[in-house]
C-alpha cells in the first residue's frame, strides 16, 4: 500500500540512510525496537535528518527496515517522547529538534587532564587488597573460623524486628546501638574514653585517613609519618597535598626530635606498628602528646588490630591519656569480623563530631544500615568478645609456628623480626635482595609482599618481607615454608 502523503521522491534515499544505519553490527545486540530508534537518533543527530523533516509512516518505515509495523509505532512513541519527533494528526511524523553540527575539537596534547589533586592521587598506585588469602598475603582473618550461621541468625533477626527501618537512609554518623556497643567496647577493652556522641562509623579505615586528610590537612602541612609505614596512610595524605615527615621507627616504635619541623598531624600505629609490630613506648606515648598539645597538632591513632596482642597485657590506647583532645582515634571490623562487612569507626573529640559527620556525607552518605544493626548486637550479646578469644588462641598459635619455621627452614637468609601480636610477622632480608628473593618466591607460588616499598627514605631503606599467617592453616603455613626454603641465598 503506497502513502500518498509521503514524497515519492525522497523516499528511496531516506529508504537508503535508515537501512544502512539499522544494519550497522553495533546495533545487533539490541532489541529491534531500540535498533529502530537507534537509527533515528542517529540519522537527526547526523544532519540526515533535519528539523521539520516529514518522516514516512509507520507502516513504510517498518516495511523499509522490514520489522513489523508495531516495532515501528513503538519507536515512533519512544521518540516523541524523548523529544525527538513531534507527530500530528491528519498530517503526520516530523523531526522535532535541530542538533547543531559539532564544531571542531581544539587540538590538545594528549588526553583531557586530571586535577593536579587526581594526578597525585593516581600516583600513589591507590590501595588494593588482595582477593584471595594467598600464602602470605598479609592482614587477611581466617573466615573458615567465622560463626556464619550465627551471624545468619541475627541477620534474620534484625530483618524481622526492623526491616523496613533499615531499609531507608541511615544516619551518616552511625546507627546509634553500634556507636553504643564501640564506644562501650573500647572503654573495657583499650581504655578509650568516648560516648557514642563521639563515635563516628565509616566504610574502612581507608575512608576514615580520606576524611581526615580532607577535614584537617592544607596543601604542604607537615605530617609526621612512620618510618617504614603505612602506605595507604601515605597515600591519604598525598592526595590531600601535605608534606611528608618520615620519622625513624626504631624497638621502641616513633623517634621524635627537636630537629625535625612542627607537625600538623602525626600518624601512629602505637600498639602494634606496621609493619615492623613494635609496640610504641610509654616515654614516646607522653612525648608525642606533649608535642601534639605544645603544637595544636593531631595524632592519629590507627588501632587497627590491637585486639590480637599475645604476649603480656597491651597498653592501653594512646587517646586514654589524652587529656587535650589531640587524638583521633581509628578501628576496623575488617580484620576482627571479615573484610567484606565495610564497617570501620572514627573516635573524635566531642566538639568535633558535627564537622567530621557534615564532612563524611559528602563522600557516601553512611554506612549499611543492616550490617551494622547485625554488628551491634553481635557486640552487645557477647558473640564479638567470644570471637576474638578464640581468634586470638588461634593466630597466637599460628604466629609462634610461622616463628619457629623461620628460624629454623628460612635461617640461611631471613631473620623473624618479634612481635607481641599482629595478623603478620616481618622478616629481614641481607641488604640488597629483596627483589632477587621475592621473584624466586613469586615463582614457586608465594606472595612474599616487600618491606623496602614501606619506607620513603633510600637511605633508611631495609630489605624484608611482610609474612601474612593468621588466614593461614599451620599445613599451609608449613607448606609455604618449605618452598620458601628452595630459594637459593647466594
Amino acid at each position: 500500500m503506497v502513502d500518498t502523503h509521503f514524497p515519492t521522491m525522497i523516499r528511496p534515499i531516506m529508504q537508503q540512510v535508515l537501512l544502512t544505519l539499522f544494519q550497522q553490527p553495533e546495533h545487533a545486540a539490541t532489541t529491534l525496537r531500540e535498533r529502530v530508534c537507534n537509527t533515528l537518533r542517529r540519522a537527526i543527530h547526523s544532519g540526515a535528518l533535519p528539523l521539520g523533516q516529514r518522516l514516512p509512516s509507520s507502516r513504510l518505515l517498518a516495511a523499509d527496515l522490514q520489522v513489523s509495523r508495531v516495532t515501528a509505532e513503538a519507536a515512533y512513541r519512544q521518540l516523541e517522547a524523548e523529544g525527538y519527533l513531534q507527530r500530528r494528526v491528519g498530517q503526520g511524523t516530523f523531526v522535532a529538534i535541530r542538533i547543531n553540527k559539532p564544531l571542531p575539537v581544539r587540538k590538545m596534547a594528549g588526553q583531557l587532564r586530571l586535577s593536579q589533586r587526581g594526578e597525585a592521587i593516581l600516583h600513589t598506585g591507590g590501595c588494593r587488597d588482595p582477593l584471595q588469602p594467598l600464602p602470605f598475603a598479609a592482614g587477611s582473618p581466617d573466615l573458615r573460623a567465622f560463626p556464619l550461621k550465627l551471624w545468619q541468625q541475627l541477620t534474620a533477626q534484625q530483618l524481622r524486628l526492623r526491616g523496613e527501618a533499615l531499609l531507608r537512609y541511615g544516619d551518616p554518623q552511625g546507627y546509634l546501638p553500634l556507636r553504643e556497643a564501640i564506644a562501650g567496647y573500647v572503654g573495657q577493652t583499650r581504655g578509650v574514653q568516648c560516648t557514642a556522641q563521639q563515635v563516628i562509623v565509616l566504610t574502612s579505615s581507608q575512608q576514615a585517613l580520606q576524611l581526615i586528610a580532607t577535614l584537617l590537612l592544607d596543601q604542604g602541612d607537615n605530617v609526621w609519618m612512620e618510618e617504614p609505614g603505612y602506605l595507604g596512610a601515605r597515600n591519604a595524605f598525598i592526595s590531600a597535598g601535605a608534606n611528608l615527615i618520615p620519622v625513624n621507627v626504631d624497638e621502641a616504635g616513633l623517634q621524635p626530635s627537636s630537629t625535625l619541623p612542627a607537625p600538623r598531624l602525626m600518624y601512629l600505629t602505637p600498639a602494634h606498628h606496621y609493619p615492623t609490630g613494635v609496640a610504641l613506648s610509654l616515654e614516646r606515648r607522653v612525648t608525642l602528646l606533649e608535642i601534639a598539645r605544645r603544637e595544636q597538632s593531631w595524632i592519629i591513632e590507627d588501632d587497627y588490630d590491637s585486639e590480637f596482642h599475645y604476649d603480656g597485657q597491651p597498653m592501653p590506647a594512646m587517646q586514654s591519656q589524652d587529656r587535650h583532645g589531640n587524638v583521633l582515634y581509628l578501628g576496623t571490623f575488617s580484620k576482627t569480623l571479615f573484610p567484606s562487612l565495610r564497617l570501620a569507626y572514627l573516635i573524635v573529640p566531642a566538639e568535633r563530631a558535627a564537622a567530621f559527620t557534615t564532612a563524611r556525607t559528602l563522600y557516601d552518605g553512611h554506612s549499611a544500615q543492616l550490617m551494622q544493626a547485625v554488628t551491634a548486637e553481635f557486640i552487645q550479646q557477647g558473640h564479638f568478645a567470644a570471637h576474638i578469644r578464640y581468634m586470638r588462641q588461634l593466630y597466637r598459635s599460628r604466629r609462634d609456628g610461622l616463628l619457629l619455621q623461620v628460624e629454623q627452614r628460612l635461617k640461611a637468609f631471613a631473620t623473624a623480626q618479634p612481635a607481641s601480636g599482629g595478623l603478620q610477622l616481618a622478616v629481614w632480608l641481607p641488604p640488597g635482595q629483596e627483589a632477587r628473593l621475592t621473584r624466586q618466591a613469586q615463582q614457586l607460588g608465594v606472595i612474599t609482599p616487600g618491606l623496602a616499598a614501606q619506607y620513603m627514605t633510600p637511605q633508611a631503606r631495609r630489605d624484608g618481607w611482610l609474612l601474612g599467617f593468621s588466614a593461614l592453616t599451620p599445613g599451609e603455613i608449613s607448606a609455604a615454608v618449605e618452598q620458601l626454603s628452595k630459594i637459593t641465598s647466594g
